[in-house]
């Protein structure tokens, strides 16, 4: 069982080092979206864990850069009744999925208050990437490809 106690932005920062001047441009950039997710337990309680979807948005004009979005979106979660490998799976991809709607609103308020036409991110399929990363962990350890 996974219980929401909290969820807070952690960070956030936007960039927008050449503007007004990158405001003439046509608007038509390069987008590189990187996410990463951690998570850990919060000492000294039973069974609450603190999760960060961490994603930074770099917008592009050729090299000039448009503008860099960064949210760290966290939340506290009292997980029960789940354990091993199950709770490992939860916290790659029930929180992440949980937190993704605040960081993508987060993200698109930024860009939109930076003066920009509104960036949504296409959802993320978390527990995809959990296994990639699973079957990527297997092959290192055996040294075959699964």
């Amino acid at each position: 069982m996974i219980e929401v106690k909290h969820i807070y932005i952690k960070d956030a920062s936007f960039e927008s080092p050449h503007t007004p001047k990158i405001l003439e441009l046509q608007w038509n950039p390069n987008v590189d979206i990187n996410l990463h997710s951690i998570h850990a337990k919060i000492e000294d309680e039973d069974n609450l864990y603190e999760s960060i979807l961490q994603i930074t948005v770099t917008a592009k004009h050729e090299e000039t850069t448009i503008f860099m979005a960064e949210v760290e979106q966290a939340g506290v979660f009292q997980i029960s009744e789940i354990s091993g490998e199950e709770l490992n799976k939860a916290l790659q991809v029930e929180c992440p999925n949980i937190l993704f709607p605040y960081v993508r609103e987060a993200i698109s308020s930024m860009v939109t208050k930076g003066g920009f036409p509104q960036l949504l991110l296409a959802p993320i399929n978390f527990e995809s990437i959990y296994i990639q990363k699973h079957y990527a962990k297997k092959e290192q350890m055996t040294g075959k490809p699964h």
